[in-house]
């Protein structure tokens, strides 16, 4: 068996007149995009609760080492990315560098984090929803609000974004981006509200101690809020829709990563500055500090954002999912029968269509709270991956025109291998556990199916 056989630029390159995807998305889209996949949980959830049990006020410091390993994995994204301009992100960069079997390993750690992602922050936004009716007199029964786990029958609010956002992406990404980019625009709105509201009453003797937890505490920090910069590599999926990919796609990708991390430092600095670090353990940060000084409407207005601010985090999610799938099904590795896109409206709707679906099952029927931590182990492991890809790949391919490149290579991929490792290693035991059941179960599918149905292999 030739399991690291690999897919050559030119047949990755190769795409059926009619099964091309539109081109339509230029880099101010992606930049959007990125916003809007990378800013939602990680912002209005994970920070309050990482800095009351990881990193107390030096939280900051953690925001600041997951930046830098993702700008490494980033740069080497962005030459990737102009490169191969086709749909599948990292899998397509570990097929065509590493080889089919860790290209299928890749692709399946995504379907890990896109899924059940997708499924966690479907079940945040269902969370949000709940209150905003609760606080206009509407209360829902639990039974329609709540999976069996926890006494309900089925999590409505959460299958029924899901499902919404299925059809929008299924009728064509150019209307989801303008969706995409309202919600955006709202939820960047409300993150500069809060600042605004909140820089007031900063005292700065709650940044004391800055490090109550000690350096293993930021670095436990940073394994914890690597969620909160998943999404960038879920850009690269867009290659294929994108107008002049090997421009448009390093400008935002760069761009994105960029704002959301400066973002996301002066949020985490007005949080702990105003109040102390121990009472954010809770699940809504921002809404709660406005509470805490007495800002109930305020409160109420980062709420509605935060709850747009998800819209657009299930929406990219579902989006990158699918587009991942589509590049597995297009190379025999998933059913052929998912490659099939819509005649009018240019989408991938059949595979889009099975996972709004799965998503909206997972999202209404399963608590997730646990497995929603190995997220961060299949996204991790894809960049483990293509900083090794990349190498291969200009090694393998010199003289490839290359709309960017990586600027010192050869010390860049180096390092976000290393920061990369380092991170994975923070992760908790039973986070890694669970990744490696996920992944011997891919790797038996990969074996029984995805082997012999593999157009290389024809």
């Amino acid at each position: 068996m030739n399991i690291l056989r690999r897919k050559s630029f030119e047949d990755l390159m190769e795409t059926t007149e009619e099964k091309k995807l539109t081109k339509a998305l230029g880099a101010f889209d992606i930049t959007l995009m990125g916003l809007g996949i990378i800013i939602g949980t990680g912002i209005f959830v994970l920070t309050g609760i990482g800095a009351a049990k990881y990193a107390g006020p030096g939280l900051m410091l953690s925001f600041v080492l997951a930046a830098v390993t993702c700008t490494f994995v980033c740069l080497a994204y962005s030459e990737l990315a102009s490169f191969l301009p086709v749909s599948g992100s990292s899998y397509t960069y570990a097929y065509a560098s590493l080889g089919e079997v860790f290209g299928w390993w890749v692709g399946w750690s995504l379907i890990l984090e896109y899924s059940v992602g997708a499924s966690a922050v479907a079940g945040g936004w269902s969370a949000y929803f709940v209150g905003i009716l609760h606080s206009c007199g509407i209360d829902l029964p639990k039974a329609l609000t709540a999976v069996p786990a926890e006494g309900g029958l089925i999590n409505l609010p959460a299958a029924f974004i899901v499902l919404v956002t299925t059809a929008l992406l299924v009728i064509g990404v150019k209307e989801s981006t303008r969706v995409n980019r309202i919600l955006v625009y709202i939820k960047i709105g409300t993150i500069f509200v809060f600042l605004f509201l909140a820089a007031p009453h900063i005292e700065p003797a709650n940044w004391q101690p800055f490090l109550p937890y000690g350096i293993h505490g930021v670095a436990a920090g940073t394994a914890v809020l690597f969620f909160a910069y998943l999404g960038f590599d879920a850009l690269s999926t867009a290659a294929e829709e994108t107008k002049n990919p090997k421009r448009d796609m390093p400008i935002g990708i760069i761009a994105a990563l960029a704002i959301c991390t400066i973002l996301y430092i002066a949020v985490c600095a007005a949080m702990t500055g105003v109040v102390p670090y121990p009472l954010l353990d809770t699940a809504a940060p921002a809404s709660f500090v406005l509470e805490y000084i007495g800002l109930h409407l305020g409160s109420a207005v980062v709420g509605t954002g935060a709850f747009c601010g998800l819209s657009t985090v299930v929406l990219c999610m579902l989006y990158a999912q699918s587009r991942a799938l589509y590049s597995m099904s297009r190379d025999g590795l998933m059913p052929m029968s998912l490659y099939k896109v819509h005649p009018k409206f240019h989408t991938p709707y059949i595979i889009q269509i099975v996972v709004g679906i799965l998503v909206a099952c997972i999202a209404g029927f399963t608590p997730i709270h646990i497995v929603a931590e190995t997220c961060s182990a299949g996204t991790i492991f894809a960049f483990l991956c293509s900083c090794v890809g990349i190498l291969v790949l200009r090694r393998k391919y010199p003289d490839k025109p290359r709309g960017f490149r990586c600027p010192a290579v050869h010390v860049i991929a180096p390092l976000g291998f290393i920061f990369c490792a380092f991170v994975f290693s923070q992760l908790s035991w039973h986070t890694l556990v669970l990744f490696a059941i996920w992944s011997v179960l891919g790797l038996v599918i990969y074996l029984a199916y995805g082997y012999g149905h593999s157009t290389l292999n024809k």
